[in-house]
Protein backbone atom coordinates (compact mmCIF):
# COMPACT_ATOMS: atom_id res chain seq x y z
CA UNK A 1 0.00 0.00 0.00
CA UNK A 2 1.09 3.42 -0.96
CA UNK A 3 0.03 7.10 -0.50
CA UNK A 4 -2.17 8.71 -3.51
CA UNK A 5 -0.57 11.24 -5.18
CA UNK A 6 -3.83 12.50 -6.57
CA UNK A 7 -4.71 16.34 -6.01
CA UNK A 8 -7.93 17.83 -6.50
CA UNK A 9 -7.86 20.29 -9.46
CA UNK A 10 -9.11 23.50 -7.74
CA UNK A 11 -9.78 25.16 -10.76
CA UNK A 12 -12.18 22.42 -12.05
CA UNK A 13 -13.81 22.20 -8.55
CA UNK A 14 -14.31 25.68 -8.85
CA UNK A 15 -15.51 25.57 -12.54
CA UNK A 16 -17.91 22.81 -11.86
CA UNK A 17 -19.47 24.20 -8.95
CA UNK A 18 -20.55 27.40 -10.87
CA UNK A 19 -22.12 25.70 -13.02
CA UNK A 20 -24.15 23.67 -10.87
CA UNK A 21 -24.91 26.85 -8.90
CA UNK A 22 -26.28 28.24 -12.56
CA UNK A 23 -28.56 25.14 -13.26
CA UNK A 24 -32.13 24.72 -13.02
CA UNK A 25 -32.09 21.06 -12.17
CA UNK A 26 -29.12 18.38 -12.24
CA UNK A 27 -29.57 15.36 -13.32
CA UNK A 28 -27.11 12.40 -12.50
CA UNK A 29 -28.09 9.36 -14.23
CA UNK A 30 -25.65 6.06 -12.80
CA UNK A 31 -23.36 3.70 -14.48
CA UNK A 32 -25.84 0.22 -15.81
CA UNK A 33 -25.76 -2.29 -12.76
CA UNK A 34 -24.80 -0.03 -10.43
CA UNK A 35 -22.89 -1.11 -7.94
CA UNK A 36 -22.25 1.21 -3.88
CA UNK A 37 -19.91 3.83 -5.53
CA UNK A 38 -21.68 4.39 -8.40
CA UNK A 39 -24.58 5.17 -6.27
CA UNK A 40 -23.95 5.85 -3.10
CA UNK A 41 -21.53 9.27 -4.44
CA UNK A 42 -24.69 10.39 -6.66
CA UNK A 43 -26.78 10.43 -3.18
CA UNK A 44 -23.88 12.20 -1.82
CA UNK A 45 -23.58 14.90 -4.15
CA UNK A 46 -27.79 15.49 -3.88
CA UNK A 47 -27.74 15.93 -0.21
CA UNK A 48 -24.60 18.03 0.14
CA UNK A 49 -25.36 20.12 -2.93
CA UNK A 50 -28.70 20.64 -1.17
CA UNK A 51 -26.83 22.48 1.74
CA UNK A 52 -25.90 25.28 -1.53
CA UNK A 53 -30.19 25.19 -3.00
CA UNK A 54 -28.56 23.33 -6.13
CA UNK A 55 -31.48 20.88 -7.02
CA UNK A 56 -29.73 17.49 -8.48
CA UNK A 57 -31.77 14.13 -9.21
CA UNK A 58 -30.15 10.79 -9.08
CA UNK A 59 -31.60 8.26 -11.50
CA UNK A 60 -31.02 4.59 -12.16
CA UNK A 61 -30.32 4.12 -15.54
CA UNK A 62 -31.14 1.16 -16.63
CA UNK A 63 -34.08 1.38 -13.83
CA UNK A 64 -32.70 -1.51 -11.69
CA UNK A 65 -32.51 -0.94 -8.11
CA UNK A 66 -30.06 -3.59 -6.42
CA UNK A 67 -31.12 -5.12 -3.44
CA UNK A 68 -28.14 -4.61 -1.16
CA UNK A 69 -28.23 -0.98 -1.80
CA UNK A 70 -31.71 -0.34 -0.42
CA UNK A 71 -30.20 0.74 2.80
CA UNK A 72 -28.23 3.74 1.72
CA UNK A 73 -30.05 6.99 3.47
CA UNK A 74 -31.88 9.05 0.40
CA UNK A 75 -32.37 5.95 -1.61
CA UNK A 76 -36.05 6.76 -1.58
CA UNK A 77 -35.58 9.99 -3.43
CA UNK A 78 -33.57 8.60 -6.12
CA UNK A 79 -35.59 8.06 -9.81
CA UNK A 80 -35.69 5.02 -11.95
CA UNK A 81 -34.87 4.92 -15.82
CA UNK A 82 -38.51 3.95 -17.61
CA UNK A 83 -40.27 3.86 -14.12
CA UNK A 84 -40.26 7.43 -12.88
CA UNK A 85 -40.80 10.38 -15.91
CA UNK A 86 -37.27 12.16 -16.13
CA UNK A 87 -37.39 15.69 -15.10
CA UNK A 88 -36.44 18.96 -16.86
CA UNK A 89 -32.75 19.67 -16.18
CA UNK A 90 -30.18 21.22 -18.10
CA UNK A 91 -26.67 20.13 -16.84
CA UNK A 92 -25.61 16.43 -16.44
CA UNK A 93 -23.34 15.05 -14.04
CA UNK A 94 -21.96 12.07 -14.55
CA UNK A 95 -20.33 9.89 -11.64
CA UNK A 96 -17.79 7.19 -11.90
CA UNK A 97 -19.20 6.57 -15.36
CA UNK A 98 -15.67 6.03 -17.68
CA UNK A 99 -17.77 5.99 -21.06
CA UNK A 100 -21.33 7.54 -21.52
CA UNK A 101 -22.09 4.41 -23.16
CA UNK A 102 -22.35 2.71 -19.75
CA UNK A 103 -25.49 5.03 -19.06
CA UNK A 104 -27.78 1.78 -20.18
CA UNK A 105 -31.41 2.88 -21.40
CA UNK A 106 -30.64 5.96 -20.63
CA UNK A 107 -28.50 6.38 -23.52
CA UNK A 108 -29.07 3.64 -25.68
CA UNK A 109 -32.49 4.81 -25.60
CA UNK A 110 -31.30 8.19 -26.65
CA UNK A 111 -27.77 8.85 -27.49
CA UNK A 112 -28.35 12.54 -27.85
CA UNK A 113 -28.90 13.46 -24.50
CA UNK A 114 -25.29 13.27 -23.56
CA UNK A 115 -23.92 14.45 -26.91
CA UNK A 116 -22.74 17.62 -25.58
CA UNK A 117 -25.91 19.64 -26.34
CA UNK A 118 -26.41 19.63 -22.36
CA UNK A 119 -23.33 20.62 -20.86
CA UNK A 120 -21.96 17.68 -18.73
CA UNK A 121 -19.76 17.55 -15.51
CA UNK A 122 -17.62 14.75 -15.30
CA UNK A 123 -16.26 13.08 -11.72
CA UNK A 124 -14.60 9.72 -12.17
CA UNK A 125 -11.87 7.77 -11.47
CA UNK A 126 -11.24 5.09 -14.24
CA UNK A 127 -7.94 5.07 -16.19
CA UNK A 128 -10.00 5.22 -19.43
CA UNK A 129 -11.88 7.91 -18.61
CA UNK A 130 -12.42 9.62 -22.52
CA UNK A 131 -12.66 13.14 -20.83
CA UNK A 132 -16.49 13.97 -22.31
CA UNK A 133 -17.37 17.12 -20.23
CA UNK A 134 -17.25 20.11 -20.63
CA UNK A 135 -16.10 20.11 -16.97
CA UNK A 136 -13.86 17.17 -16.13
CA UNK A 137 -12.71 15.45 -12.61
CA UNK A 138 -10.72 12.45 -13.10
CA UNK A 139 -8.63 11.02 -10.45
CA UNK A 140 -7.40 7.29 -11.60
CA UNK A 141 -5.40 6.75 -8.43
CA UNK A 142 -8.21 7.19 -6.39
CA UNK A 143 -9.83 4.46 -5.24
CA UNK A 144 -13.35 5.57 -5.65
CA UNK A 145 -15.26 8.27 -7.12
CA UNK A 146 -16.91 8.61 -3.58
CA UNK A 147 -13.36 8.97 -2.18
CA UNK A 148 -13.30 12.31 -5.02
CA UNK A 149 -16.64 13.73 -4.07
CA UNK A 150 -15.97 13.63 -0.51
CA UNK A 151 -12.98 15.84 -1.57
CA UNK A 152 -15.03 18.03 -3.80
CA UNK A 153 -17.82 18.78 -1.00
CA UNK A 154 -15.48 19.43 1.58
CA UNK A 155 -14.07 21.97 -1.04
CA UNK A 156 -17.19 23.46 -1.72
CA UNK A 157 -18.10 24.10 2.02
CA UNK A 158 -20.57 21.57 2.46
CA UNK A 159 -21.09 20.28 5.91
CA UNK A 160 -20.21 16.38 5.97
CA UNK A 161 -23.64 15.35 8.08
CA UNK A 162 -24.01 11.37 8.87
CA UNK A 163 -26.18 10.93 5.72
CA UNK A 164 -23.59 12.25 3.22
CA UNK A 165 -20.57 10.42 5.34
CA UNK A 166 -22.86 7.09 5.21
CA UNK A 167 -23.36 7.16 1.48
CA UNK A 168 -19.77 8.39 0.82
CA UNK A 169 -18.05 5.18 3.15
CA UNK A 170 -20.25 3.14 1.70
CA UNK A 171 -19.42 3.64 -1.66
CA UNK A 172 -15.25 3.73 -0.83
CA UNK A 173 -16.03 0.06 0.96
CA UNK A 174 -17.68 -1.09 -2.14
CA UNK A 175 -14.98 -0.56 -4.65
CA UNK A 176 -12.56 -1.55 -2.27
CA UNK A 177 -14.12 -4.56 -1.29
CA UNK A 178 -14.08 -2.94 2.61
CA UNK A 179 -10.23 -1.25 2.18
CA UNK A 180 -8.64 -5.01 0.70
CA UNK A 181 -7.97 -3.78 -2.64
CA UNK A 182 -4.51 -2.67 -4.05
CA UNK A 183 -6.14 0.37 -5.27
CA UNK A 184 -6.22 1.25 -0.84
CA UNK A 185 -4.40 3.75 -0.06
CA UNK A 186 -3.50 5.54 3.36
CA UNK A 187 -5.38 8.59 1.75
CA UNK A 188 -8.66 6.55 1.54
CA UNK A 189 -8.14 4.92 5.12
CA UNK A 190 -7.63 8.37 6.48
CA UNK A 191 -11.07 9.57 4.39
CA UNK A 192 -12.80 6.52 5.60
CA UNK A 193 -11.63 7.22 9.51
CA UNK A 194 -12.75 11.05 8.88
CA UNK A 195 -16.75 9.84 7.73
CA UNK A 196 -16.67 7.65 10.95
CA UNK A 197 -16.22 10.66 12.70
CA UNK A 198 -18.27 12.36 10.70
CA UNK A 199 -21.29 9.41 11.91
CA UNK A 200 -20.97 7.25 9.24
CA UNK A 201 -21.28 3.37 10.94
CA UNK A 202 -19.83 0.71 8.59
CA UNK A 203 -21.55 -2.12 10.42
CA UNK A 204 -24.61 -2.11 7.98
CA UNK A 205 -22.61 -1.10 5.17
CA UNK A 206 -20.25 -4.43 6.11
CA UNK A 207 -23.87 -6.29 6.42
CA UNK A 208 -25.73 -4.88 3.06
CA UNK A 209 -22.49 -5.18 0.96
CA UNK A 210 -20.52 -8.16 2.19
CA UNK A 211 -22.76 -10.68 4.29
CA UNK A 212 -26.42 -9.94 4.08
CA UNK A 213 -27.91 -11.42 0.94
CA UNK A 214 -31.64 -12.64 -0.28
CA UNK A 215 -32.17 -15.96 -1.39
CA UNK A 216 -32.69 -15.46 -4.82
CA UNK A 217 -28.56 -14.46 -4.62
CA UNK A 218 -27.65 -17.67 -3.35
CA UNK A 219 -29.90 -19.34 -6.34
CA UNK A 220 -28.11 -17.32 -8.74
CA UNK A 221 -24.75 -18.02 -7.50
CA UNK A 222 -25.39 -21.90 -7.31
CA UNK A 223 -26.30 -21.41 -11.07
CA UNK A 224 -23.62 -19.54 -12.25
CA UNK A 225 -20.96 -21.48 -10.56
CA UNK A 226 -22.14 -24.75 -11.93
CA UNK A 227 -21.47 -22.72 -15.13
CA UNK A 228 -17.99 -22.19 -14.66
CA UNK A 229 -15.42 -23.16 -17.35
CA UNK A 230 -11.41 -22.48 -17.96
CA UNK A 231 -10.29 -21.16 -21.21
CA UNK A 232 -6.59 -20.12 -20.91
CA UNK A 233 -5.64 -18.38 -17.83
CA UNK A 234 -9.64 -17.44 -17.75
CA UNK A 235 -12.60 -18.62 -15.15
CA UNK A 236 -15.66 -17.67 -16.14
CA UNK A 237 -19.39 -17.86 -16.40
CA UNK A 238 -22.22 -16.53 -17.63
CA UNK A 239 -25.47 -15.69 -16.54
CA UNK A 240 -28.82 -15.46 -19.05
CA UNK A 241 -32.40 -13.86 -18.65
CA UNK A 242 -33.73 -17.57 -18.01
CA UNK A 243 -31.01 -18.30 -15.61
CA UNK A 244 -32.41 -14.38 -13.56
CA UNK A 245 -35.91 -14.95 -14.20
CA UNK A 246 -35.65 -18.98 -12.56
CA UNK A 247 -34.26 -17.07 -9.70
CA UNK A 248 -36.03 -14.57 -9.44
CA UNK A 249 -33.03 -11.97 -9.15
CA UNK A 250 -32.10 -8.93 -11.16
CA UNK A 251 -28.63 -9.28 -12.76
CA UNK A 252 -27.13 -6.41 -9.69
CA UNK A 253 -27.19 -9.25 -7.58
CA UNK A 254 -24.35 -11.39 -9.27
CA UNK A 255 -21.72 -8.30 -9.09
CA UNK A 256 -19.85 -9.70 -6.11
CA UNK A 257 -19.65 -13.28 -8.06
CA UNK A 258 -16.43 -12.16 -10.48
CA UNK A 259 -14.42 -10.72 -7.42
CA UNK A 260 -15.13 -14.43 -5.69
CA UNK A 261 -13.83 -15.78 -8.97
CA UNK A 262 -11.27 -14.36 -9.32
CA UNK A 263 -9.35 -15.79 -6.32
CA UNK A 264 -8.99 -18.91 -7.94
CA UNK A 265 -5.91 -20.55 -8.21
CA UNK A 266 -3.95 -21.16 -11.47
CA UNK A 267 -6.40 -18.47 -13.27
CA UNK A 268 -5.14 -14.99 -13.93
CA UNK A 269 -8.26 -13.30 -14.65
CA UNK A 270 -12.13 -13.60 -14.16
CA UNK A 271 -15.16 -12.74 -15.86
CA UNK A 272 -18.73 -12.54 -15.67
CA UNK A 273 -20.99 -12.45 -18.95
CA UNK A 274 -24.54 -11.30 -18.86
CA UNK A 275 -26.58 -12.18 -21.70
CA UNK A 276 -28.48 -9.04 -23.11
CA UNK A 277 -30.50 -8.57 -26.41
CA UNK A 278 -26.89 -7.66 -28.16
CA UNK A 279 -24.97 -10.34 -26.75
CA UNK A 280 -22.95 -9.89 -23.61
CA UNK A 281 -22.43 -7.43 -21.13
CA UNK A 282 -18.39 -8.22 -19.49
CA UNK A 283 -17.69 -7.61 -15.71
CA UNK A 284 -13.89 -8.83 -15.93
CA UNK A 285 -11.05 -8.89 -12.72
CA UNK A 286 -7.68 -9.81 -12.28
CA UNK A 287 -5.02 -10.02 -9.35
CA UNK A 288 -2.39 -7.26 -8.67
CA UNK A 289 0.44 -8.34 -11.07
CA UNK A 290 -1.88 -10.20 -13.53
CA UNK A 291 -3.42 -8.99 -16.71
CA UNK A 292 -4.73 -5.69 -17.15
CA UNK A 293 -8.23 -5.78 -17.74
CA UNK A 294 -8.90 -2.44 -18.28
CA UNK A 295 -6.22 -2.51 -21.88
CA UNK A 296 -8.46 -5.98 -23.01
CA UNK A 297 -11.71 -4.17 -22.35
CA UNK A 298 -10.65 -0.84 -24.25
CA UNK A 299 -9.97 -3.29 -27.34
CA UNK A 300 -13.16 -3.82 -27.45
CA UNK A 301 -14.54 -0.60 -26.50
CA UNK A 302 -14.90 -0.79 -22.70
CA UNK A 303 -12.85 0.33 -20.53
CA UNK A 304 -12.34 0.81 -16.16
CA UNK A 305 -9.13 -0.06 -14.25
CA UNK A 306 -6.62 -2.53 -14.78
CA UNK A 307 -8.12 -4.63 -12.08
CA UNK A 308 -11.76 -4.23 -12.50
CA UNK A 309 -13.02 -3.58 -16.16
CA UNK A 310 -16.04 -4.07 -18.17
CA UNK A 311 -16.93 -4.65 -21.83
CA UNK A 312 -20.01 -5.28 -24.27
CA UNK A 313 -19.48 -7.86 -26.42
CA UNK A 314 -21.99 -7.87 -29.01
CA UNK A 315 -23.03 -10.73 -31.88
CA UNK A 316 -23.68 -14.36 -31.28
CA UNK A 317 -21.27 -17.66 -29.61
CA UNK A 318 -18.66 -16.78 -31.99
CA UNK A 319 -17.96 -13.70 -31.22
CA UNK A 320 -18.13 -14.90 -27.37
CA UNK A 321 -16.04 -18.15 -28.19
CA UNK A 322 -13.31 -15.29 -29.68
CA UNK A 323 -13.20 -13.02 -26.89
CA UNK A 324 -12.98 -15.93 -23.78
CA UNK A 325 -10.19 -16.91 -25.78
CA UNK A 326 -8.63 -13.74 -26.60
CA UNK A 327 -8.58 -12.95 -22.60
CA UNK A 328 -8.08 -16.24 -21.98
CA UNK A 329 -4.56 -16.38 -23.76
CA UNK A 330 -3.44 -12.96 -22.23
CA UNK A 331 -4.26 -14.24 -18.96
CA UNK A 332 -2.09 -17.26 -18.97
CA UNK A 333 0.71 -15.20 -20.36
CA UNK A 334 0.48 -13.35 -17.30
CA UNK A 335 -0.85 -16.00 -14.66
Amino acid sequence: MSSSSWQLDHEAAAEALNRLRSAQLVLTPTHQTVDADGLASAIALRLGLRQLDIELVPVLSDGQMPHSLRFLPGIDEVLAYGRDSLPDYDLLCLVDCSDRRRLGSFYTDDPERVSGNVPIVNIDHHVTNDLFGQVNIVEPTAASASEIVAQLLAEWGVEIDRDIAQCLLAGIYGDTLGLRTDSTTSRTMRTAADLVDAGADPVPIVDALFRVKPRSTVCLWEKALRNVQYTGGLIWTELTKDTLDRCGANASEAEGLVNFLVGTQGAGAAALLYANDKGWRVSMRSLPGAVDVARIAAEFGGGGHPRAAGVQIEGGEDEKRAFVEQVGSLAAEHG
